[in-house]
């Protein structure tokens, strides 16, 4: 039986480097309370193909 609850897996991927034009994608997998957080997730994150911390948001 599955488990039942407002906890639920996203995907947090890097906003900077679609525009930056380095290739590769940073993403980031997490979970989220869904009770708590209903609007996307927004966290800074280490990007390693650029070496810095970006903004991270949740994608669909």
């Amino acid at each position: 039986m599955a488990k039942k609850g407002n906890r639920v897996q996203v995907i947090l991927e890097c906003t900077e480097q679609k525009t930056s034009g380095v290739p590769g994608m940073s993403r980031y997998i997490t979970t989220k309370n869904r009770k708590n957080t209903p609007a996307r997730m927004e966290l800074k994150k280490f990007n390693s193909f650029l070496r810095r911390y970006t903004v991270h948001k949740e994608i669909k």
